[in-house]
């Protein structure tokens, strides 16, 4: 437990610190602004439901919603998603304000809310649809990811590799409507009660901060 909490703090000091380093004065970071302050960040994470309800913690960000993306089949289902045979992941589009949360906060808030060390699973969701990936909207995005992966791993952050799949984003379908905003329809269901609420808890106490009022 205290090599968890010392890990935690170690990657808050250090993106904090590349964050400083990584946004002043670049003319690339306002070429990343779209329709002014309105920007999009794409994730996965392992369950949407989970990285959903992280996220819509944050100050700045205006909504997430959880949707399918990374693969190769044109309007996937749940169903089909979950066989692992249609290459999309379990993903969240995260529209926030700029302003407000930049896409360097939102990456030390990826990279803390799950482990990016699994490969195709998060505890026991296992598959390539609950894959570790960043889907970049823009090349400032992708050298930030390409960025931070680097220096957390040249860092020795984590204690297994960084397994975190940094590709470009093309289309995002957006997942059944009982699949948005699950965890804070039915926070009285087992996966909710048990899996989320114990991450979102942890996620809420690194980020007291930066949350929402």
């Amino acid at each position: 437990m205290k090599k968890t909490i010392y890990l935690l703090l170690l990657l808050i000091s250090v993106v904090s610190a590349f964050a400083a380093r990584s946004v002043k004065n670049t003319p690339a970071v306002n070429q990343a602004r779209v329709n002014g302050n309105i920007d999009t960040a794409t994730f996965a994470s392992g369950c949407f439901w989970c990285g959903e309800a992280k996220f819509s913690q944050l100050k700045g960000v205006i909504k997430v919603t959880s949707g399918y993306t990374g693969g190769h089949v044109a309007n996937p289902n749940y169903e089909e998603v979950c066989t692992g045979t249609t290459g999309h992941a379990e993903a969240f589009n995260v529209i926030f304000d700029s302003r407000v949360i930049t896409y360097d906060e939102l990456l030390e808030a990826f990279f803390l809310s799950h482990d990016p060390t699994q490969l195709n699973r998060q505890g026991n969701d296992v598959g390539t649809q609950y894959r570790s990936a960043i889907f970049y909207h823009n090349n400032v995005q992708s050298k930030k990811a390409l960025y931070y992966i680097r220096q957390l791993t040249q860092q020795k952050i984590y204690p297994q590799t960084i397994v975190t799949v940094v590709t470009a984003f093309t289309v995002f379908y957006e997942a059944e409507k009982y699949h948005q905003e699950y965890y804070k329809k039915h926070p009285e269901q087992g996966y909710c009660r048990y899996v989320i609420q114990p991450q979102l808890e942890k996620f809420k106490h690194i980020f007291k901060e930066k949350l929402k009022q």
